[in-house]
């Protein structure tokens, strides 16, 4: 009965779909480790100590709490490092919410990173352009925070626009704007008297929002995780994949979204407006990721550097291996979102504690963030897996059924009929017994 509840389990969709996000991960931890196993033993800076112990910075980095008297790595509850993580990870649950909505109506939001940087131009205009004498700063914040979700949607929506009605794919648009983006932002704040002139060193980076007394509430974070940049974000972030999850999963809206991504043509027969859905759901797509740089750069904590024309936020792009490992699944997003910030607090923590630089943890990282897009390869196998045991399955019990049938037949062939269709007797007359009175003898007339 037991095992019956397992294999029950196991053939769940979102059983392998889990399983193979964790097998993705294990496989990535994995090759870091090994990364870091061959550039300590290639090294003569490195000691065998030392490549140990950043094995074991890759594998429980977030839980590393520094060094003893005597040097050692010493391992516990570390509230800064699970702090800083929750909010770094705020962000990129936003973003991987608008690749996993968009992905879940049958389009490829690569446009992210653009949406990213409008949202965040926006946000922070909003924040230090509104006199917090004048107007609540909390009220400000919120101004603020849906200023740069709308700004992410009027993004988001351009390339929707595109292919809905010049049937443009939604990458070619999305890298586009990605790049518009990048040189409008920069262009606006250059003109702008954002730039940080107070502190002479940071000219290059926009005032924090605190210079304008508006900043993320912490609702307690900050004594649970004491030391750390978390705020309140990580709950915004949190309520807001739960709502995108019962908006797909339980509203006519989300089964309109994805009815069209299924296939466009049969939901415009079954009167779904198809080329409005489009638009629709990369304008949803560009809000969440405007709304992930409003909640990272509204925390008052952080500096936008403003010239952004030859580069692209890392957070937009690493959206898309976090929708990836949940499987599009807005719920999943978060945890996923949080692995992701975990193994970038355990590069920060193998860089300061060991002889390691930063290029090798970008490295790990990388190759964790590609081997991540191998949990649909991971999750096919588990399906093609399931099929042949029940391919296998099946080809028994029909043998088996098969058997039956020949058994049942053979009985019923041994079998001599008492009456005939027609209801009379069926049995012969026995060899040499006369006919009836009355009943013609063969070959011969009734009398």
């Amino acid at each position: 009965m037991k095992r019956n509840r397992l294999v029950t389990l196991y053939n769940m969709d979102a059983t392998r779909t889990v399983l193979a996000s964790l097998i993705s991960i294990l496989i990535g931890l994995a090759v870091g480790s090994v990364i870091v196993l061959i550039v300590g033993m290639s090294s003569s800076n490195l000691s065998a100590k030392s490549t140990w112990e950043g094995i074991r910075l890759v594998l429980f980095g977030i839980l590393s709490t520094g060094r003893d008297a005597a040097g050692s790595l010493t391992f516990g509850f570390n509230p800064t490092s699970v702090g800083n993580m929750l909010f770094r990870a705020t962000p990129l649950i936003m973003t991987g919410l608008s690749v996993a909505v968009a992905y879940k109506t049958g389009l490829f939001n690569i446009g992210a990173p653009g949406q990213y940087l409008i949202g965040t131009m926006a946000s922070l205009m909003l924040a230090l352009g509104i006199p917090t004498e004048t107007v609540p700063a909390g009220i400000v914040w919120l101004i603020a925070f849906l200023g740069g979700m709308a700004a992410g949607a009027i993004w988001g929506a351009i390339p929707g626009l595109v292919k809905a009605y010049l049937n443009i794919n939604e990458v070619l648009a999305s890298i586009m704007t990605n790049w518009i983006a990048a040189n409008l932002v920069t262009w606006a704040f250059d003109v702008s008297n954002f730039k940080n002139v107070v502190e002479s060193t940071k000219s290059a980076y926009v005032y924090k929002t605190t210079f304008n007394g508006v900043e993320t509430p912490k609702f307690g974070l900050d004594q649970l995780f004491p030391g750390s940049q978390v705020n309140g974000g990580i709950i915004i972030a949190i309520v807001i994949a739960i709502l995108m999850y019962v908006i797909m999963t339980k509203t006519t809206l989300g089964y309109q979204l994805k009815a069209c991504g299924s296939n466009r043509h049969a939901a415009r027969y079954a009167g779904i407006k198809d080329k409005q859905s489009i638009v629709m759901s990369m304008a949803i797509a560009g809000a969440l990721a405007g709304g992930g740089a409003a909640l990272y750069y509204l925390s008052g904590n952080t500096e936008f550097y403003w010239s952004t024309y030859q580069s692209l936020p890392d957070t937009g792009f690493n959206g898309i291996p976090v929708a990836l490992l949940a499987a599009n699944n807005p719920i999943g997003v978060i945890f996923t979102g949080i692995f992701m910030s975990m193994l970038d607090i355990a590069g920060v923590q193998l860089t300061a504690l060991t002889p390691f630089n930063e290029y090798i943890t970008d490295v790990i990282i990388a190759t964790i963030v590609y081997l991540s897009a191998f949990s649909l390869v991971i999750k096919m196998l588990l399906n093609g897996r399931k099929k042949h045991k029940a391919a296998k399955a099946a080809a028994t019990e029909e043998s088996g059924a098969e058997t039956t049938s020949g058994e049942v037949a053979a009985e019923e062939a041994g079998k001599i009929p008492d009456e005939a269709p027609d209801g009379t007797d069926a049995q012969p007359a026995a060899e040499g017994k006369p006919p009836e009175d009355g009943a013609p003898e063969k070959g011969g007339e009734a009398k």
